[in-house]
């Protein structure tokens, strides 16, 4: 795709995909956040700022066993370190005359699948492309927040009980698929669970935001030590001695 092409429909056209995927999600966080007493509008406004689906679950999870404003706010920035990293490095692609508030526009709506879409580029965003590549997926995950917060006021009882575990059921949908066949993540993941247990059963005082916190970040430390990232360099040594 041509720089010509990277137009705002086109934007919205490539988010679809990722704006079903939110929708289904986001339908799960709406009934949970009703759940856990909070408000409809403000489970419905809370999507429409945050856009952060792990954060938003973390910090419903959070409120329903009490944490405290401190945890929640390091957990929440704990989990969504991640996209400092993606906005730095969408900044290399960005058309460079995009001004300051384009920019900070445009770093709203980076989420793990959108940075995968425009990051796949060969030719620099321009700010009508991205933000139409944002738009769709944050009006999915804004309407499927709206959807399930109003369904959980006429569902049945038993079927509302049922849906309680859906949260977590989710969370394992995600790691597990990928953990068949990544070692590194099998192996983080392991950890974090060995670290989580060792905590909650010989150190139960730390709450649990701070037991997140804690987790997260003695885990990364050890896989960064033990099994840091390649650069391009050690990358393009390795294929030179494999060719040879």
């Amino acid at each position: 795709m041509n720089n010509k092409q990277l137009t705002y429909l086109n934007g919205m056209k490539d988010g679809l995909p990722i704006c079903a995927a939110y929708l289904a999600v986001s339908i799960t966080f709406g009934f949970s956040a009703v759940q856990s007493e909070m408000p409809a509008w403000l489970a419905t406004l809370l999507s429409a700022t945050a856009l952060t689906s792990t954060g938003q679950f973390a910090g419903i999870n959070m409120i329903l066993l009490g944490s405290s404003f401190i945890e929640i706010i390091v957990a929440s920035l704990m989990i969504n370190l991640r996209y400092f990293l993606m906005s730095l490095s969408l900044s290399q692609q960005i058309d460079q005359s995009t001004g300051t508030l384009k920019r900070i526009a445009m770093g709203f709506v980076v989420t793990d699948e959108i940075f995968a879409v425009a990051s796949s580029k060969k030719s620099d965003l321009n700010f009508k492309y991205f933000m139409g590549l944002g738009f769709t997926p944050w009006a999915g995950w804004t309407l499927g927040t709206v959807i399930g917060a109003l369904a959980n006021s006429i569902l049945p009882q038993r079927l509302e009980l049922a849906m309680g575990i859906a949260l977590y059921c989710m969370f394992i949908a995600i790691i597990i698929p990928p953990a068949k066949t990544e070692k590194k993540l099998f192996i983080c993941i392991g950890i974090s669970i060995l670290l989580s247990c060792i905590i909650y059963f010989f150190i139960p005082q730390i709450t649990f935001g701070f037991r997140v916190i804690i987790v997260a970040v003695i885990a990364s430390s050890i896989m960064a030590f033990f099994f840091p990232i390649k650069t391009e360099g050690e990358i393009k040594e390795e294929e030179i001695k494999h060719d040879i």
